[in-house]
């Protein structure tokens, strides 16, 4: 009986010729992506629920904010301003130059369309949850008012005060697992 080695390949060797060349393109396309591109991502912890829960397989998009800037209502994952080997999944909620304020179970925005100040409408991914605490916040040229989506059980922008952009790592793009709860994610348009 025929080697069925020799027979597609002619050789041992160029079988293992053809194995490194496999492994090699491989690596080519899948580290750049896995490391510039895209990234998985679990969450751990209750601070995003009801919209996220303990050990959901996320998929972030780090390459977006290269060339656009963090828009309000984007769930994103950032490195953890207190310890940067520990990562968070947040809500933005202010952005560069506004002030936000966290009163009475809501949060409120001023910034120069509404110096006023407006109240965010919430209920599309909240339903009837408040905010509780207090905090006021202006926030600098490259800073971001992160919270939680539970806001009674979240660390987020009104413990640690605002991030910067450098901390985020990317926006999340799909909820992978479980299966009965794979869905991609847009942006919440606040009318603001």
């Amino acid at each position: 009986m025929e080697n069925p080695v020799k027979k597609y390949f002619g050789s041992t060797k160029n079988f293992v010729w053809e194995v490194v060349k496999v492994v090699v393109i491989s690596l080519a396309i899948i580290i750049p992506i896995r490391y510039f591109l895209i990234q998985p991502f679990y969450v751990k912890g209750a601070s995003m629920e009801p919209n996220f829960y303990d050990y959901e397989y996320l998929i972030i998009d780090e390459i977006s904010y290269r060339f656009d800037e963090p828009n309000r209502g984007q769930v994103i994952v950032l490195r953890d301003p207190r310890n940067k080997r520990q990562y968070f999944i947040k809500r933005i909620i202010g952005l560069p130059g506004e002030t936000v304020e966290v009163k009475d179970g809501k949060v409120t925005v001023y910034n120069d369309e509404f110096p006023e100040g407006e109240v965010l409408d919430e209920t599309s991914y909240l339903g009837d949850l408040k905010t509780g605490g207090e905090a006021k916040v202006s926030l600098a040229g490259n800073e971001y008012f992160i919270l939680g989506d539970n806001r009674s059980a979240s660390l987020d922008s009104r413990i640690f005060g605002p991030i910067v952009e450098d901390e985020i790592i990317g926006r999340v793009w799909v909820r992978a697992y479980p299966f009965d709860r794979i869905s991609g994610f847009e942006n919440i348009n606040y009318e603001l």
